[in-house]
């Protein structure tokens, strides 16, 4: 298995997968996310042997609750198109090897899936309140994102559904 941490949850995937945490790559922090300000990024892209693409970004709310007055489903479909935006130049001009190689690798996916991975406190309470829906969360992103893929995904350690990697 594979592990990466992504504010403090780790995310198994299998051996025979490509993952990689996507905000560390060096073509992306030293040269696309400079072309202008507020250009935004997933925390992880995985490609698995099926030539699916997982587009993951992972929001933890057990312990500080969200502050930022943009809406969640819209924070996620803009680092959705700012790395999709991303992956053709990292696929043609990076120089890491391993990032052009994923890029590479996921430009020749079959499929796009797109997954929030959202923690939120197990039990609502007034210091730490379950205040996001992840329901409404995964309306919105169909609508925002159908062109991407029509079936997002609002997952939680808890209920990781039929999702080939495991969380904890």
């Amino acid at each position: 298995m594979q592990r990466l941490s992504v504010d403090g949850i780790n995310f198994d995937f299998p051996d025979d997968w490509h993952v990689s945490k996507y905000d560390d790559w060096s073509f992306y922090r030293n040269r696309f996310s400079r072309m202008w300000s507020g250009i935004k990024s997933l925390d992880l892209l995985a490609i698995g042997p099926e030539k699916t693409a997982w587009l993951i970004e992972v929001k933890d709310y057990r312990v500080h609750q969200r502050t930022k007055p943009i809406d969640i489903a819209d924070e996620v479909a803009h680092k959705i198109f700012d790395t999709l935006a991303a992956l053709l130049p990292t696929k043609v001009n990076a120089d890491d090897a391993t990032e052009k190689s994923i890029a590479h690798e996921i430009n020749k996916a079959t499929r796009l899936r797109v997954i929030l991975h959202l923690e939120q406190p197990a039990k609502h309470s007034k210091r730490f309140p379950r205040a996001i829906n992840p329901a409404n969360v995964r309306q919105k992103l169909r609508q925002l994102l159908k062109p991407i893929d029509a079936h997002p995904v609002v997952a939680e350690s808890a209920r990781m559904g039929t999702l080939e990697w495991r969380v904890s």
